[in-house]
């Protein structure tokens, strides 16, 4: 069944983002810049968009995949922001309130500094900049991604941060 057909017949689809080798189970689907075995979509995550329709993802994860997707980058003489425009792109294929989960090495921690693949070393703190109602949009002010709710973040600066995020609607309010 391809994609399309699966997103109908389920009403959408739980997405494992750069899945490798190790996709969270048989009803999920994966996406990969590698053809391993159990991707269903083979992409570069760094290209948008996504080969999937807006609002089809009822759920997506992603395990220690951001701390790879640089923060900043200088393209053709143009700033440009990865990670941000990594964040829009899951939260256009999200369907409004899907549940965002990732794991990712503290950027304080050895797991994060070790890594020579590790390009932006991530904190509890950042996904105040993505969610326009937390400490009243004093941080989302600055970028103005597109909008998050905080759902949950735990972590230890020795080890590994675990957020959820909920995909927000757009609201007039957020300035975007």
């Amino acid at each position: 069944m391809d994609n399309n057909n699966l997103i109908k017949a389920k009403g959408g689809i739980r997405l494992d983002i750069c899945c490798g080798a190790n996709k969270q189970g048989p009803t999920w689907t994966g996406i990969d810049i590698q053809p391993l075995p159990g991707v269903d979509i083979v992409h570069d995550v760094n290209v948008h968009p996504w080969p999937l329709p807006d609002d089809c993802v009822l759920m997506a994860v992603a395990s220690h995949v951001i701390e790879h997707i640089p923060a900043c980058i200088i393209d053709g003489g143009k700033t440009r922001f990865p990670f941000i425009e990594f964040m829009d792109e899951v939260w256009r294929v999200m369907k409004p309130d899907g549940e965002f989960a990732m794991v990712y090495p503290h950027g304080n921690s050895q797991g994060f500094l070790q890594d020579p693949t590790h390009v932006h070393a991530i904190n509890e703190n950042v996904w105040y900049y993505f969610d326009p109602l937390s400490m009243n949009g004093a941080l989302y002010g600055f970028y103005r991604p597109l909008p998050w709710k905080l759902k949950h973040i735990s972590f230890d600066p020795s080890t590994n941060v675990e957020v959820v995020l909920i995909k927000r609607r757009m609201d007039k309010s957020y300035g975007r």
